[in-house]
């Protein structure tokens, strides 16, 4: 009895994910396979092979790559020295890191729309030293930069959790065995924290790959994403049949990302090799 109450529990749950998550994916396919008769059609979905839609998606892909790297390689390096601190309150760290998100995005993305403006505080400055305005916004690196202070977060926690998870007492044991500080990274820490890195990346190479409003926001429209792309046909255009097809590629590729990266990291999480 005490058991099967527990399962009403997870009544809310399942009516959430079937309202908000099932039931819109089974939308999207059905408006992405059907024309406006209600006829069977991939057309829609084939349309990403035109000039403007494969453009979009190409870039889309590169900033995303950009974007997982660039936060790659800043977060391991703090997360490396974040658990080499040890801190007594671990959950002062990552309070320090999810604070910026209790923000509004769009709030923050506005903010550096501001300040990198023609007349905005970096633009002052420099010309304040004797340099020359610079276009700062609406560029492939502007949005880039958008992603990276956006989604740095979400790759720097879970490097620094599995970090956290590397005892202590195995790197002595390397160390007096004899390994070199790189000996120690390469077979010990990097191996055992492989498992982060593989989660941070699919935390931000999916949203940095669908994002739309700080490519709309720092873009300035010159910059079209395939997020932007859909977000028009759906908004603007009102054609919700192309729109759908369109994203129905985009959770292809949203869904191979995560795939490849869930089965390497099961291959390899909190192996080390000797």
């Amino acid at each position: 009895m005490r058991k099967l109450k527990r399962q009403y529990l997870s009544y809310p749950y399942i009516v959430w994910v079937v309202g908000f998550i099932v039931l819109p994916i089974l939308m999207i396919v059905y408006y992405g396979v059907t024309d406006s008769d209600a006829g069977f059609t991939l057309s829609h979905i084939f349309a990403i092979a035109e000039p403007v839609h494969r453009k979009a998606l190409f870039l889309s892909l590169k900033l995303a790559l950009s974007c997982t790297v660039i936060c790659l390689l800043l977060s391991y390096p703090l997360a490396m020295i974040l658990s080499n601190l040890h801190l007594k309150r671990q959950s002062f760290v990552v309070f320090v890191f999810v604070l910026p998100m209790w923000m509004n995005m769009m709030l923050r993305i506005l903010a550096w729309q501001l300040l990198l403006s023609n007349n905005g505080i970096l633009n002052t400055a420099l010309e304040w030293i004797g340099f020359p305005k610079t276009q700062l916004l609406y560029t492939p690196t502007t949005v880039v930069f958008g992603m990276v202070y956006d989604f740095l977060p979400f790759m720097i926690l879970p490097i620094y959790n599995a970090m956290g998870r590397i005892r202590q007492d195995v790197i002595d044991a390397a160390r007096d065995l004899g390994a070199s500080q790189l000996q120690v990274f390469f077979k010990i820490i990097l191996p055992l924290s492989i498992s982060g890195v593989l989660s941070g990346v699919v935390m931000v190479f999916v949203p940095a790959l669908t994002s739309f409003v700080i490519s709309n926001l720092l873009g300035g429209g010159k910059v079209l994403l395939i997020g932007n792309v859909i977000e028009q046909e759906f908004m603007q255009n009102m054609d919700w049949h192309m729109g759908s097809g369109l994203s129905i590629v985009l959770m292809v590729f949203v869904i191979a990302s995560m795939a490849f990266m869930n089965s390497h990291s099961k291959d390899g999480e909190g192996t080390a090799v000797w």
